[in-house]
């Protein structure tokens, strides 16, 4: 038979991440993104992600989680956000960043992306290699400080997105595409610009099982619209972006999603992206 793991996993642990079940009220869950900073808030789903695992739920106000495989395969469907794993001040550094490489070029529309693993870079309406293209002159647009912080941040996100599902980090991968976006109030010129539209990021993107989001600016303050919305069959959650803020989520059905269009200002944010896939797994971008 078998072997069998049982987790028992408390309303709050010694880390200070508050675990909740999902429960009916709309109300109360409509400002659930929008608690204090500083700690970890997640949503566990009924059910599991995949049959090799069930949820239990007592009103004990405890999770029993029976597997029968264990893995990095989503057991549990949920999503979080933190305040606490990246700086205000990494968080700038990263948007600068993302700054200079956009700079060299950028989408004719609303939605450019740098991608620093492929080199992808938007270009009007289409994307070249920012290695090839630049060459040499990319030396002088990013540092090995940029890249070494970059490396140091996207292990900071996978190891706490391994704990909050209970995961073997060794077994999650990078994945692609992993990049930097840029959104302003541009209209549209092809379909890449049009980020907007509901997706379900297993569907889009076929490797991917956790998806996160860093984001590198401040909602309100640099830019208007563009908020992130989980659309759910009892109403939508809202997650406002703030410089170090992140986002994280299993990448099934269970987290159906949008962005809002922005109206006004410039939205910078990271997409980090984990496979269990070790077929489908990415290196860490280094400077050429």
């Amino acid at each position: 038979m078998p072997t069998q793991r049982r987790v028992n996993v408390k309303p709050t642990d010694s880390n200070g991440i508050e675990k909740k079940i999902k429960r009916g009220n709309a109300q109360r869950q409509a400002s659930f993104w929008k608690r204090p900073l500083g700690y970890l808030l997640v949503l566990i789903a009924f059910g599991a992600c995949f049959a090799l695992g069930w949820l239990y739920v007592s009103w004990d106000n405890e999770i029993t989680e029976t597997l029968v495989q264990q893995g990095c395969t989503p057991q549990i469907c949920g999503r979080a956000v933190t305040d606490a794993v990246v700086t205000h001040e990494e968080a700038h550094v990263l948007r600068r960043l993302a700054e200079r490489g956009l700079s060299l070029a950028g989408s004719d529309g609303g939605a450019s992306i740098l991608d620093l693993h492929s080199g992808a870079l938007s270009m009007g309406k289409q994307f070249v290699n920012i290695y090839r293209y630049f060459g040499e002159q990319i030396k002088e647009v990013f540092s090995e400080e940029d890249f070494q912080l970059y490396r140091v941040v996207r292990a900071r996100i996978q190891a706490v997105i391994a704990e909050t599902f209970g995961l073997d980090p060794s077994r999650m991968y990078l994945t692609k595409p992993t990049f930097f976006s840029r959104m302003n109030s541009t209209e549209a010129k092809t379909t890449h610009d049009e980020y907007w539209h509901p997706h379900i990021d297993k569907v889009t993107y076929g490797s991917f099982d956790y998806t996160s989001l860093l984001y590198l600016s401040d909602y309100g303050r640099d830019f208007g619209g563009g908020r992130f919305i989980f659309m759910d069959a009892d109403g939508n959650r809202t997650v406002e972006p703030r410089a170090g803020r992140v986002s994280f989520f299993s990448s099934g059905s269970e987290n159906l999603h949008r962005v809002e269009k922005v109206w006004w200002g410039t939205r910078f944010a990271i997409t980090v992206s984990f496979t269990c896939d070790p077929d489908h797994a990415i290196a860490d971008p280094t400077l050429p």
